[in-house]
């Protein structure tokens, strides 16, 4: 009988990899059972998105999330997508509606709404190093646009527009106050990896903020709070973006 009433709940999923380090599942879950919602949430972890149709046909999925490393890679499974994911150039939310796929981006809700507070307390000009070039980086750089935050990003390699870490020097580091690390780099297992940055130049002026979630304090947070500098995860943003996504799910 659990069978046959499961076979007709909605049932909702995260597609990434790899998905060790997630929270949705186990968010959305816990959502389901607090507010009686009849739906399941499931991962769905894949090396490529080769076998994305058979795998959302066979699951009859009704709605998911995307997370590294196919933000940007999904957009070509889409059969639409919505103007604000367009600009920003990642999806991280897909709504499936008459068997059609349309991406959303709510990392950039999560992002804008957890990160100008944080800000807030900056009185001399705001300006952000932002370390990473993938999905999650781009809707940080459509709010600091939006907000008019000058930016300049940072790549383990040259980058039209941007520095190597090995160029961050003393003056960078003075000028800009906001640190922000869109990368992957000290999540959960690889807690005790940190971006190859110049700590000993992070002071009582600068802000910190990671989008890692686990561990609740990486190690660039660690030392960065060490220095004296105001930090803060990714794990609001997150929560922020997964209540959006669910509006999204729930829409008509």
């Amino acid at each position: 009988m659990e069978d046959f009433f499961s076979f007709f709940m909605k049932t909702f999923g995260l597609i990434g990899y790899p998905l060790e380090h997630s929270f949705s599942k186990f968010y959305f879950t816990e959502k389901f059972n607090k507010e009686g919602i009849e739906a399941r949430y499931e991962n769905f972890s894949l090396p490529n998105l080769d076998n994305i149709k058979t795998i959302l046909s066979q699951n009859q999925l009704n709605g998911f999330n995307v997370t590294i490393p196919f933000k940007e890679s999904i957009i070509h499974f889409l059969d639409d997508i919505n103007i604000e994911a367009k600009k920003i150039g990642a999806v991280n939310c897909v709504k499936i509606s008459n068997n059609q796929l349309i991406g959303y981006n709510t990392d950039m809700i999560g992002f804008e709404k957890s990160f100008l507070p944080f800000i807030s307390a900056i009185q001399s000009p705001k300006k952000a190093l932002v370390f990473g070039t993938g999905g999650a980086n781009k809707a940080v750089l459509y709010i600091l646009e939006k907000h008019q935050i000058p930016f300049l990003q940072v790549s383990r390699n040259e980058i039209l527009d941007g520095i190597t870490y090995a160029d961050i020097d003393e003056k960078i580091m003075q000028e800009y106050s906001i640190l922000i690390n869109t990368t992957p780099v000290g999540m959960y297992p690889k807690v005790e990896e940190v971006l190859p940055l110049p700590f000993h130049l992070i002071s009582d002026n600068h802000f910190v903020y990671d989008l890692v979630y686990n561990p609740e304090k990486s190690k660039l947070l660690s030392i960065a709070e060490n220095q004296g500098a105001q930090i803060k995860n990714g794990l609001e943003m997150l929560h922020i973006q997964a209540e959006e996504a669910w509006k999204i799910f729930e829409e008509q």
